[in-house]
């Protein structure tokens, strides 16, 4: 039999899946696997489980926030072996399975670990470690994610305007050195995010248009510190109508950027804490995931969809 390890996280999406354990285990058995279930106990847990026992299993299956997946992913690339992943999104954002098409019904997502078609995309290399779609920095990092879910459903970026503006005043500006073969400056930045997805913090659109996870490129997206209410007023029209020519937005594709300053950067990758840096380097790694899809998705943010 195939032989499938289950990390899953207790705890995501306020422990959803105890509900759904049984008839998930079911669909594996039922498609042929046979499956050894690990639940996580703290933080690291996943990443620390799949590298010491990926080489003994045939795939990996994860349930959880993206935060999980990232440490599923993070693990799986620290032990050097090559295995498929199936991903049952369990968390409250889900950013990633939502790039994929996964369904957030956590049954049919089991269905599409057994059924679906391997989507090899991209993943990012930072520093010594990896993210599976974002790496950011600043002043916006956790508004997406502190942003009311309902009140993203029913306003969408406008949602994103309003936590953001409550917040006037009182950034940190960040003196950095910005390296990369599309774009090369130094100044003053309140935000930055570098991606490989068509939503972050549940915004659907926000990381740019055209998003493909297989093309072996970043979206990048830096903000510079506005030095007055106009210039922030300018910044959030340009991050909600995905304006390539502004002054105070620059919006790149890459596939490796160094972010350098002389005081150390907190960042976040996958929407958990990434640590604090003065030197950033990112590479994007191109098809270096297999992911359980629908089938080899289109994975693109259309323009009249925004």
């Amino acid at each position: 039999m195939t032989k499938m390890l289950f990390v899953y996280n207790p705890r995501s999406g306020k422990g959803l899946i105890r509900n759904h354990i049984s008839v998930i285990l079911e669909t594996f058995s039922a498609g042929g696997y046979e499956v050894t279930v690990r639940p996580t106990r703290m933080e690291k847990d996943a990443s620390n489980i799949v590298e010491e026992r990926a080489a003994e299993y045939d795939i990996i299956v994860c349930s959880g926030g993206d935060g999980t997946l990232d440490e599923v992913v993070t693990g799986l690339m620290h032990s050097g072996v090559h295995r498929r992943i199936g991903y049952i999104p369990a968390g409250s954002t889900n950013d990633f399975g939502n790039s994929l098409g996964i369904p957030k019904q956590m049954d049919l997502a089991a269905e599409l670990i057994v059924q679906g078609t391997p989507f090899a995309c991209d993943i990012g290399k930072f520093n010594d470690d990896y993210f599976v779609y974002v790496a950011a920095f600043g002043f916006l990092t956790d508004v997406s994610y502190q942003t009311n879910q309902e009140l993203k459903n029913v306003l969408g970026h406008t949602a994103y305007l309003i936590e953001g503006m409550k917040r006037v005043g009182s950034w940190k500006s960040y003196s950095l050195r910005i390296e990369s073969e599309e774009f090369c400056d130094e100044g003053e930045f309140m935000y930055g995010m570098i991606s490989n997805s068509t939503s972050v913090g549940g915004i659907k659109g926000l990381p740019g248009k055209n998003i493909e996870l297989n093309d072996g490129l970043f979206e990048v997206m830096l903000v510079r510190t506005p030095q007055n209410l106009v210039d922030w007023q300018e910044v959030i029209g340009a991050v909600i109508m995905k304006d390539e020519t502004s002054k105070n937005v620059v919006r790149f594709k890459t596939k490796h950027l160094i972010i350098s300053s002389d005081e150390p950067v907190a960042w976040t990758r996958d929407g958990e804490n990434g640590g604090e840096h003065t030197i950033a380097e990112m590479t994007i790694l191109p098809k270096a995931l297999e992911i359980m899809a629908e089938s080899v998705p289109v994975v693109a943010v259309r323009e009249a969809e925004n």
